[in-house]
Formats: structure tokens, C-alpha cells, sequence
């Protein structure tokens, strides 16, 4: 389900609310945040979605309506359509040689991540390819696994130099089957 304009509050009652806001937020995302390795895939749903919009307003300190309706949009975008997870893909790696020279040597992780299904079935996602440049990855990327209305069971990667897979614990599956339910 796609968050709308109506739905992003004023500046003043969003800062007035913002403590118990964040906090619910970030309660919401513990089961939907799954770490593997150096990567953790962060499902997003549209409470998620819509706290990231009011975190980017409140810090750009937007009031004009088409301001605050590109960021809907672009943040939308995170959530894809029916039947499908969004997801922002993090790779975390502290140390800045090595990040630098791993995202030059993980330039095709996009196109080896998965989401195992409860058959085994793997689903690729689509991303955002401007996040990869001509000889280096952006260390956040924007995925969607069209994953037809299931929740995974396991989330990975089989690239030759980085290979992992993390299972889903049951409050995460439970996580994104509701959100599959909404959608």
C-alpha cells in the first residue's frame, strides 16, 4: 500500500509527535530488518515509508506541496507494487579502503542477491540502476523482490566473492506477510 500527501503532517505537529512516532517506527522495523554479513536488508512497508518522508520534510524543512509530494513519490517508489517487497539493501562496512574496494569489486551484487521462497525457489530483484555507477555500487541500494504474495524464508547473496544466506526468523516472516497482506 503507497502512502498519499494527505497523510504527512504539518511540520509543527509532526515535531510535537515525533518522539512516540520514532518509536513506534523503529519497533516496527526490528522484525523487518535482516542481517547478513556486510549486508542488512531493511524491508520497508508504508509506516516505514511515511516516517522516512516526514524525517526528510522535517530536515529540509519543506512546506510547499509539490515539494512534499516528490518526496511521496520518490519514497513510494520503495514500496513497489502487489505481491512485491521493498527493501533498501545496506552494506555496511566501516573501514573506507575496504569499503571503497569492495564496492568496486561487488559492482554485480545487485544482480545476485535473493530471496529464497518456502519452496526454494529464489526471486532476483529489480533495483534501481543508477545506483550503480560505471566501476563502483552505491553502499545503500533500493530493491524489489517480486516475490508473488509469499513472505521468504531466507534472504542472500551468491556472488562468487560474497557468498551468504541468512534465514528468516518466524517474527520476520510473520513481519512481511503482513505486509504482503497489505499491499
Amino acid at each position: 500500500m503507497k502512502i498519499s500527501r494527505s497523510e504527512i503532517l504539518k511540520l509543527e505537529e509532526y515535531d510535537a509527535r515525533r518522539t512516540a512516532i520514532r518509536a513506534e517506527v523503529l519497533e516496527l522495523k526490528k522484525p523487518r530488518r535482516v542481517h547478513a554479513g556486510p549486508l542488512t536488508f531493511l524491508f520497508e512497508n508504508a509506516d516505514t515509508v511515511r516516517y522516512q518522508v516526514q524525517e526528510m520534510v522535517r530536515a529540509e524543512r519543506l512546506y510547499r506541496d509539490a515539494e512534499i509530494q516528490h518526496e511521496v513519490d520518490t519514497y513510494n517508489e520503495l514500496l513497489g507494487g502487489p505481491g512485491e517487497l521493498g527493501c533498501t539493501l545496506l552494506i555496511e562496512l566501516t573501514d573506507p579502503e575496504e569499503r571503497d574496494r569492495k564496492l568496486r569489486a561487488w559492482a554485480g551484487l545487485p544482480e545476485r542477491l535473493y530471496a529464497r521462497l518456502p519452496g526454494g525457489r529464489l526471486v532476483r530483484p529489480t533495483y534501481d540502476r543508477r545506483q550503480v555507477g560505471d566501476d563502483r555500487l552505491s553502499s545503500v541500494q533500493y530493491l524489489r523482490f517480486p516475490v508473488g504474495g509469499e513472505a521468504p524464508v531466507a534472504v542472500g547473496c551468491d556472488l562468487p566473492a560474497l557468498s551468504l544466506e541468512t534465514a528468516l526468523t518466524e517474527a520476520q516472516r510473520a513481519a512481511l506477510a503482513q505486509d504482503l497482506a497489505r499491499s
